[in-house]
């Protein structure tokens, strides 16, 4: 036999450099990114030794290139509902990349059905039809290329095979090879012509071919004469045959007669060793671009929502009732969540789930800003104005990615003198109705976890007071079930607290059981209170313990107590401080209620209802995602009280923002498909420290920062004209009463000395390193002399720069100045050499001092007898150590509300001190802080009503 001329297109060379490649690339992210490989996962229905074979070759071409593989190996009698219910698990779990449902499937299950139900984001072998339509149809590209197709065009190319303006014959009309790769020569642009079964004249056609693929299934079908000389000749066909001289009796045959065809074409791929091995290893290319697209993020491109802006400014429920939002998926897809992220709460809100801080771990975070503001005016000064005008300037009109990170507005100022806290004018978080009533429950879930623990604690002590007996105490909380008497995993923890050795309950001697079950709580001791989310004066102290059955029963004493709004429940607290689901189980357990009467502390876990806390909070730890008026994503997650807790929203809300607007590492071996992007820019987190800077921005550096370990980029410091003329000798500001015309006429020398407020909060910021932008909120009142004059204090005082803003009635485009300013503070050359106010080493009376005199000016401090009690107290429990959280007055630097501008010569007087062990900070009590508010004499609520024609809301704010 002559021997052959035709070129070897050898398969199995590009396929083991591809696959060589390929590994190299996976090396690399496996490097840059925590350890990440691609997963691809194959689903077997029953046990064809065909099937299995193929599962075993990608099994192992994927473990060579470094990727994760799972078999997952089914009964052939699995139900079509069973598969189905397992490839939508996998359509959801993010740490897979591929899902292959291996093909046949048993007769009674439905092919197109159940191969239809992959993802099309990870439908590797390419055959659904969301990938086949997206390869029919010119100037369009689907996710993936059918493997074997796709393998074809890269021998081809491998064999430097001219396809443009070519002829291209593809004999077969599959839909695994002959349909799609004769949309792939066509792409490529061949003039293709398709061959089948009842094709008459096949093989004058192939005689015209250029290009000839061979996908027929036929053994060697086509001869060599067909073919036209020089041609090249890709040959699909795994044809068996009958061959004695062979060991296993068969050999295997394309569908081209080799021997003959070789002699005329130009070049030919062999069989075996040609088409196969390529088939393998673009399914592992398939899956490595598939995980790198997961490790991006699957997002679209962002939809800004435009602004229609009228003038006088309409009221902000009529602004934010004119725009339409986005749903809330198309928000969550624009920042690149997940569906199994989600959690729709209606149409536009969602909760999202902590496990994008796994999948998004590798990311390097997004820059960190803090809006804080000077001492306010009882108004407010626009500082949740202001981080939404901010984040819609960076977003809508820088192009950004930039998220808002907002706290949960309690309905007891919305319905009492403040309002709500969506923002005001053409800044605010939409749907604001939804916003500010009720949202997904948050508040809701935070109250009855509060109210559960409280009515466990006075239930504790009933018991305990009415069961004499150590023995009957003990076998009744710890009861004998079905013959078998065993601690709940809760007990447990109290054990090892006691440090009690043994979880066998017969175990235990007497004086172990009583240790065990009396709590022994001293009633004067509790600090716990009932909570609700309505500002409800006479609530603020009540009596407990009046029923006939708790006196009747023993004489059960009855006790002074009282209720507090919900946002001041210590479970509030640890909602926005905790970091994920296990944190927040052991910080809420280890929250302290009272003091035993031998002076230890009494925590949740000891009475034993820690689990069920975090089971009512399992909801509510997942932040919430809301847009801006202008389509900008907000997470609204935590609202904890200003005042007496540290008044910032929650750390995962952060967390998950700085993750979702940061940047992919930089693989140490680019692959060429990327070597040449640009790197993406980093994008922004804004969020607010509730009240001025005194209190929020003070606490959220001294507690949040250190809990979180974020680092913030830069700190605004919101200012308005109308506050420092406040501070500068104006007429007292009273909410609820109209406010002095003296605040509507210009007086530069007013404001100039009201900006020694401005000052001292912008050095207060110096002293932890972070770099300050003033915004200085525009009121129509406000002249250019005054605001010239705030604009040159604030840049004398130290800050980087300082921009009026307009925000409030031009929204994003009103906030530009204020955008770039931050923009130039975070990425410039400036380092931040952050630091915290004081060591936690240090002792509680030392770090008191330290924010009294450093913070607020005072010459020292003053602690009351009760609070030098519980500073004793404290630091013999072990709690020294924790951070403080100044419980003082938001409307002056020092603990009197009437000192405004800088006050001197002051001595601060805590009245006590008290202990927030689970949210992990001491708060002392500066002065009269009230925990439960009072409703004003025409409270927000006269004004909001319902319309019951649209279904509305009306006059909210």
């Amino acid at each position: 036999m002559t021997a052959a001329t035709a070129k070897i297109i050898d398969g199995k060379e590009l396929a083991a450099s591809i696959r060589a490649n390929i590994a190299t690339e996976i090396a690399s992210l496996n490097a840059s990114h925590g350890s990440f490989a691609p997963h691809l996962v194959v689903v077997q229905v029953g046990a064809r030794e065909d099937s299995s074979v193929y599962v075993r070759q990608k099994q192992r071409a994927a473990k060579e290139a470094g990727m994760k593989f799972t078999h997952k190996d089914l009964p052939a009698d699995v139900s079509q509902s069973e598969l189905l219910s397992i490839v939508q698990e996998l359509n959801y779990d993010y740490t897979v990349h591929g899902v292959i449902v291996q093909l046949p499937l048993p007769d009674h299950l439905d092919e197109k059905t159940v191969t239809e139900a992959v993802d099309v984001r990870k439908d590797v072998d390419g055959f659904g039809s969301g990938n086949i339509g997206q390869l029919a149809k010119r100037d369009h590209e689907p996710l993936f290329e059918p493997c074997t197709p796709k393998g074809i065009i890269a021998l081809l190319k491998h064999a430097r095979t001219e396809i443009s303006g070519k002829n291209a014959v593809v004999v077969g009309r599959s839909n695994i090879v002959g349909m799609p790769v004769s949309h792939l020569l066509q792409a490529e642009d061949a003039t293709v012509t398709v061959c089948h079964s009842k094709t008459k004249n096949l093989a004058e056609l192939v005689s015209t071919a250029d290009i000839l693929i061979a996908a027929a299934g036929k053994p060697e079908l086509i001869k060599g004469d067909w073919l036209k000389p020089g041609c090249v000749v890709i040959d699909v066909g795994t044809n068996a045959v009958e061959d004695s001289s062979k060991k296993s009796g068969i050999r295997w045959v394309g569908d081209v007669e080799f021997a003959t065809a070789s002699q005329v074409a130009g070049a030919i791929t062999p069989v075996p060793g040609g088409v196969g091995p390529m088939t393998v290893a673009m399914l592992l290319w398939n899956t490595l671009d598939s995980a790198k697209r997961f490790l991006k993020g699957w997002r679209r491109d962002v939809e800004y929502l435009k602004l229609k802006l009228v003038e006088p400014v309409p009221s902000d429920i009529d602004i934010a009732m004119a725009q339409t939002p986005k749903p809330v998926t198309v928000v969550a897809e624009e920042i690149g969540l997940f569906p199994s992220e989600l959690e729709s709460y209606g149409q536009y809100k969602a909760k999202v789930g902590l496990s994008v801080l796994e999948r998004l771990k590798h990311r390097k975070d997004g820059k960190y800003v803090v809006v804080t503001g000077i001492t306010p005016t009882p108004l407010g000064e626009g500082k949740s104005t202001t981080c939404i005008g901010l984040v819609q300037a960076l977003g809508a009109h820088l192009k950004r990615t930039a998220f808002a990170c907002v706290r949960q507005p309690s309905q007891g100022p919305t319905f009492g003198i403040k309002g709500g806290a969506a923002g005001g004018g053409y800044a605010q978080v939409i749907p604001m109705d939804e916003f500010n009533l009720h949202l997904t429950g948050d508040i809701h879930a935070v109250t009855a976890a509060n109210n559960l623990l409280a009515a466990a604690i006075d239930a504790r002590m009933f018991h305990e007071f009415t069961t004499e007996n150590d023995e009957t105490l003990f076998n009744r909380l710890v009861p004998t079930k079905k013959g078998v008497q065993k601690f709940s995993p809760v007990q447990i923890k109290r054990l090892q607290k006691l440090g009690i050795q043994t979880a066998v309950p017969s175990e235990l001697t007497l004086e172990q059981k009583r240790a065990f079950g009396r709590l022994d709580i001293d009633p004067t001791t509790i600090t716990w209170q009932r909570v609700m989310d309505t500002n409800d004066r006479m609530l603020r102290r009540i009596t407990v313990g009046q029923g006939p059955m708790e006196r009747e029963k023993g004489g059960f004493p009855e006790r002074q107590t009282g209720f507090d709004i919900a946002v001041a429940s210590e479970v509030m607290a640890v909602l926005a401080l905790t970091t994920g689901l296990e944190n927040m189980r052991e910080r809420l357990g280890r929250m302290v209620v009272a003091s035993s009467r031998s002076g230890e502390p009494v925590t949740a876990d000891d009475i034993g209802i820690g689990g069920a806390l975090t089971v009512l909070m399992r909801d509510a730890i997942k932040p919430n995602l809301m847009q801006t008026l202008e389509g900008t994503p907000v997470f609204v997650h935590a609202g904890p009280f200003a005042n007496i807790a540290h008044g910032n929203s929650s750390i995962i809300a952060d967390r998950i923002a700085l993750k979702l607007a940061g940047t992919d590492p930089v693989p140490t071996t680019p692959s060429p498909s990327s070597a040449n992007q640009n790197q993406p820019q980093p994008g922004y987190v804004v969020t607010e420290a509730g009240f001025g800077a005194d209190i929020g921005m003070e606490k959220f550096f001294d507690i949040k920062c250190r809990t979180s370990g974020l680092v913030p980029s830069c700190a605004v410091l919101v200012a308005t004209v109308k506050a420092l003329k406040m501070h500068g000798g104006g007429p007292e500001v009273v909410a609820g009463k109209v406010i002095s015309d003296i605040y509507s006429k210009e007086d530069v020398e007013m404001v100039r000395r009201g900006c020694g407020n401005l000052r001292r909060h912008v050095e207060n910021a110096g002293k932890f390193g972070v770099p300050v932008v003033v915004a200085v909120n525009r009121f129509s009142t406000d002249t250019d002399a005054e605001l010239q004059v705030v604009l040159n204090e604030a840049k004398a005082a130290g800050a980087v720069e300082a921009v009026v803003c307009n925000h409030w009635a031009q929204g994003g485009a009103g906030a530009v100045d204020l955008a770039n300013a931050v923009v130039d503070a975070c990425e410039g050359e400036r380092e931040v050499k952050f630091r915290y106010l004081y060591e936690l080493e240090k002792g509680i009376v030392e770090k008191i001092e330290t924010i009294a005199r450093e913070m607020y000016g005072a010459n020292g401090v003053e602690l009351s007898e009760e609070a030098m009690k519980k500073v004793e107290l404290y630091t013999r429990q072990g709690f020294a150590s924790l951070p403080i959280c100044m419980a003082k007055t938001h409307l002056s630097l020092s603990h009197d509300p009437k000192r405004k501008g800088v006050p001197t010569d002051f001595v601060l007087p805590i009245r006590d001190i008290r202990a927030s062990v689970g949210a992990g900070f001491l708060y002392p009590l500066v002065g009269e802080m009230q925990t439960m508010p009072g409703l004003p004499t025409r409270p927000c609520f006269v004004d909001v009503d319902l319309d019951t024609e649209t279904g509305r809301v009306v006059g909210l704010f």
